[in-house]
């Protein structure tokens, strides 16, 4: 009864969420946290090691906060109420950034960094809290043969939508004088991001009959053990995961060392967040595809490549006009290494171990999410940006290889805990 009704809503839930993601990335190509929030701060602050922080903030609070939900999510039979609830945590604080910009003619630099940067936690937060509910979801109201393209084509919908945003934003920057022009980008993002809301709660969930096998959160924090403990697979893929997040640390770096080294201006850092938003749309459709055809992790070996392949091209450029290239091997890696990367995820268990494996899977990950770019601000503050680009492309290639010896893809392999590698 349940897959029969999951069937029959599947198209309308696929359109509606697609819309929702679309909106959610033209409020994200309003304020990238890759170009445009980086670019404001840096309105504030020279240090290179609190620009890098600007994306992995939002990171690590997407994944620290996940297993402490988790418990409760597992004991879920609905969990559209959840998400709708915790979501608005991850919208609104848009709104928050365009009235810190505007505060800009009342307040000094540091009141102003310590107030983006508040406001930077909680917008990661909410999208942390949130997050398992809605996996969960996703993971309940589409198969899971068809994951991949449904996370595909939201991504495509998010970032075509996203190269909209990032063009006008670009234009805002030029045309309008600060701090106007970056309290217009966020104000747009906020509007964006409260259509998006709506349009995820027309989603369709049928309340799932059966029960979760954990009882309490006793029961539930001793299952996190057995997981770590009895699968292997799951062990190399977290330490994959861990990795890989020095492939994506120098991702807030690119436009600054364009700007500053090369003189790239606030039109063409508007032009290149649209081809970075572009190149995830058409190459979220096609790993997606290329991972319900042939599998998540060769998807995303092909991300970790595509990281190193970009992090090495910055570290040799000789002009400004490399980084169109840096900025497509970005937009490819940061796919697979983050959308990628959680499909992967939602293979590992069966229904209700998923929120133990969803938990586990980023929260272990969430140290690393911050000590990478830090190590990285560090180094480009100490030495100097290419050395930054460097260690990236090695831990780019490092994952790779780790992922093609040590894990098997997880579609593939029996799930049954009593029955994996001790």
């Amino acid at each position: 009864m349940l897959n029969s009704e999951i069937q029959k809503d599947l198209r309308y839930n696929f359109a509606v969420n697609v819309v929702e993601s679309g909106f959610f990335g033209l409020g994200s190509g309003f304020a990238s946290y890759i170009t445009i929030i980086p670019l404001f701060v840096s309105g504030f602050t020279d240090s290179a090691l609190l620009i890098g922080l600007i994306p992995a903030i939002p990171r690590l609070g997407y994944q620290l906060p996940q297993l402490l939900t988790a418990d409760k999510v597992a004991r879920l039979q609905y969990y559209k109420s959840t998400v709708m609830l915790l979501t608005i945590h991850q919208k609104l604080p848009f709104l928050g950034l365009a009235l810190v910009a505007l505060l800009d003619l009342k307040l000094n630099n540091q009141t102003i960094l310590e107030l983006t940067f508040a406001i930077l936690i909680w917008q990661g937060l909410g999208s942390g809290f949130s997050s398992i509910p809605w996996q969960s979801m996703v993971a309940k109201i589409v198969p899971s043969g068809k994951l991949g393209i449904f996370h595909g084509s939201l991504t495509a919908s998010a970032n075509l939508m996203s190269v909209c945003g990032a063009v006008i934003a670009g234009l805002l920057l030029k045309q309008i004088a600060q701090p106007f022009n970056f309290a217009l980008c966020f104000l747009c993002a906020s509007f964006a991001m409260a259509l998006s809301w709506f349009f995820m709660s027309r989603t369709r969930e049928p309340i799932s009959n059966s029960s979760s096998s954990i009882e309490s959160k006793r029961e539930f924090w001793d299952s996190l053990s057995v997981i770590l403990r009895c699968d292997r697979n799951f062990r190399y893929f977290t330490i994959a995961r861990l990795i890989s997040q020095l492939a994506l640390m120098p991702l807030p770096f690119y436009t600054l060392y364009a700007v500053h080294r090369y003189g790239m201006g606030e039109e063409s850092v508007g032009f290149i967040t649209a081809l970075l938003m572009l190149t995830q749309t058409i190459s979220g459709l096609v790993l997606g595809w290329m991972g319900d055809r042939w599998g998540n992790k060769l998807a995303l070996e092909t991300g970790c490549i595509a990281c190193a392949i970009s992090s090495a091209l910055a570290g040799l450029a000789p002009n400004v006009n490399w980084f169109y290239l840096v900025f497509v091997g970005a937009g490819i890696g940061a796919i697979a290494l983050q959308n990628v990367a959680a499909v992967m995820t939602l293979e590992f268990g069966n229904q209700h171990q998923r929120p133990a494996y969803i938990g586990l899977g980023n929260t272990l990950v969430a140290p690393a999410t911050i000590i990478a770019p830090i190590l990285g601000g560090l180094i480009a503050d100490n030495i100097n940006y290419q050395t930054t680009f460097w260690v990236a492309a090695i831990g780019g290639l490092l994952t790779a290889l780790l992922l093609h010896l040590e894990v098997r893809d997880p579609r593939y392999v029996e799930q049954n805990l009593s029955n994996v590698d001790s």
